[in-house]
């Protein structure tokens, strides 16, 4: 396959796919004599493994770490689930981080009266000049 079939199939840019192979998470393609990329079925696996781990927000670090690992037919499960284990506890902080910020968001936008008036609880508030429990 090229890399545009290739993107197709696997829901990966082709830009991606460039990028994946610079960095190593996937091997360097064989060239045709044109110099066009040409890749196979394991490729293709193994760029829809990644776009599965990207949508599930793993790091890329991370992701050569499931990929060692999945390549790796003598792996124990365990590493497998601590690695995703360790990807839960850390969405969670960012889970508790995103809600943080929006209920202080409502609190400033709820003490906003959204009039003509050029006084701004929301500006104030980001100046630091709000109330104290917002930040």
């Amino acid at each position: 396959m090229n890399i545009g079939a290739v993107a197709k199939a696997s829901g990966v840019s082709a830009k991606m796919i460039r990028h994946y192979e610079q960095i190593g998470l996937i091997g360097h393609s064989p060239r045709t004599e044109a110099g066009y990329r040409q890749y196979q079925e394991r490729d293709l696996h193994t760029l829809k493994f990644i776009r599965s781990a990207r949508d599930l927000g793993f790091s890329l670090e991370q992701i050569h770490q499931l990929l060692s690992l999945w390549y790796d037919e003598q792996r124990s499960s365990a590493e497998v689930k601590q690695l995703a284990e360790s990807h839960l506890s850390d969405l969670d902080k960012r889970i508790q981080a995103l809600i943080t910020m929006r209920d202080a968001l409502v609190s400033l936008s709820e003490s906003c009266c959204g009039d003509n008036r050029p006084d701004c609880p929301i500006l104030e508030g980001l100046a630091g000049h709000g109330p104290p429990d917002v930040f």
